[in-house]
């Protein structure tokens, strides 16, 4: 089974200045933080904040090149948790052909933001890693939502994720 994810932000963890990026169950309350590298990280944040550049990155060229080839994506998944590691795809179509590419999440989510597709996450990989931020109930604003996530930031460490 997968879960519907959204994205709920990209922040650095201090003092290590390690990137993450926080994603939230679409019809629940848990989260999946995902540690990245900094250049995924830089280009996610690019895209939500509606950043053009005067070349193309990564990412935005990946968008162009499918675009161009009447390629669909549909949904990227995060589909794995092992030895630490999470494994995405991309569920693409074009001619009625159906593929599903393999992917660095951080790759996945950053194409995903570009091109406003779904996002999901397998029930199993939640279930090993996803957390409760606490006062996550009912509706709230963004900026409450991002002081949660930063105070969560402050005391995690990768090494709570690990089985």
């Amino acid at each position: 089974m997968i879960v519907e994810m959204s994205l709920a932000g990209v922040r650095v963890e201090l003092p290590s200045n390690q990137p993450i990026v926080l994603l939230r169950e679409t019809h629940g309350e848990r989260y999946l933080p995902i540690w990245i590298g900094q250049p995924e990280a830089a280009s996610i944040a690019l895209a939500l904040q509606g950043v053009v550049t005067p070349r193309p990155m990564t990412h935005d060229l990946m968008k162009n090149i499918l675009e161009e080839m009447s390629v669909q994506v549909h949904s990227i998944v995060i589909t794995e948790l092992r030895d630490g590691t999470f494994y995405a795809v991309i569920n693409m179509q074009r001619n009625g052909d159906a593929y599903e590419i393999s992917s660095r999440p951080s790759d996945a989510i950053a194409l995903a933001v570009r091109l406003g597709c779904k996002i999901y996450a397998a029930e199993e990989v939640l279930a090993e890693a996803a957390i409760l931020i606490p006062g996550g109930e009912g509706e709230e604003d963004e900026e409450e939502e991002l002081a949660r996530f930063r105070e969560f930031l402050e005391h995690v460490r990768p090494e709570d994720f690990q089985a």
